[in-house]
């Protein structure tokens, strides 16, 4: 006969809870020597070998459009310890003070949230910010249905949506922990609450490095065996955000020096 929570003994609650933090957390470990060796894509040396400076230099300053004085909303998904989060902030909010973005007279403000899987990387990112009252950093996942309140209480109201939300490489760590389905399931949900996507997909060499680098550690992501997007996985990325999402594509920088682009999508 199944036991339930009603019968179940305060210490048996306990340590269930405690097995499954002991679970998540030993995701969120790198493996054997080697940082680079993770499930979620939560570096611990990230910005030593993809500097926030390289992404800056791919940013437009002029499409960021506000209206009036209002606030303008971000979501920087997969924050890692907020170093380009920040960046990106004064970029944006550099483009306001010069005018480039905003219109002539217009006092707007940037207001950003970073998340992330990672509670370390926010500690980190909570610890160094300079910007308090401007970015805030909280620890979410946010394939978790349970998500919602902490991003939607960084809105005005229930209805709002973000002006932009950044996703900086990763749309492959999605894909390898939640599937094809998974995938769709993001752009969908990122499109809903976003006026505009920044995003940074990675090519299908990226998935092939990071499943080596786990299979030298013997581990492996649980989905990609199963994955049938795959050489594809970037026109797969733009077409289903234009075909089902309905958004429209207006700008797509240069490769970074890591052979990544920046796609920029606005809603209709």
């Amino acid at each position: 006969m199944p036991k339930f929570l009603s019968d179940t003994s305060t210490s048996e609650v306990l340590v269930t809870g405690q097995l499954l933090k002991k679970i998540k957390m030993d995701r969120l470990q790198f493996n054997g020597d080697d940082p680079g060796a993770v499930l979620l894509g939560n570096f611990i040396n990230y910005y030593e070998f993809h500097p926030p400076e390289e992404r800056l230099k791919l940013l437009p300053s002029h499409l960021w459009e506000t209206k009036g004085n209002e606030p303008y909303t971000c979501l920087d998904i997969g924050c890692n310890s907020g170093d380009l989060t920040s960046r990106v902030y004064e970029c944006i909010t550099n483009s306001f003070a010069s005018g480039e973005a905003s219109p002539s007279g217009s006092k707007n403000t940037c207001s950003m949230l970073g998340i992330d899987v990672d509670p370390v990387l926010i500690e980190r990112a909570q610890e160094k910010n300079k910007y308090v009252g401007q970015i805030t950093y909280k620890c979410v996942d946010f394939m978790d249905d349970n998500k919602s309140e902490v991003i939607r209480s960084h809105l005005a109201n229930d209805d709002a949506r973000f002006d932009v939300i950044f996703c900086f490489s990763v749309t492959m760590w999605i894909h390898l922990n939640h599937g094809d389905n998974g995938l769709n399931k993001f752009l969908r949900e990122i499109s809903e609450m976003s006026k505009m996507l920044v995003l940074e997909p990675q090519p299908w060499k990226c998935y092939k490095s990071a499943v080596k680098r786990l299979k030298r550690c013997n581990k492996s992501f649980p989905y990609f065996q199963k994955l049938s997007i795959r050489e594809n996985v970037e026109e797969h990325i733009e077409q289903y955000l234009l075909e089902t999402c309905n958004f429209h594509k207006v700008y797509e920088s240069p490769d970074s020096k890591w052979g990544r682009k920046l796609m920029f999508f606005k809603g209709h």
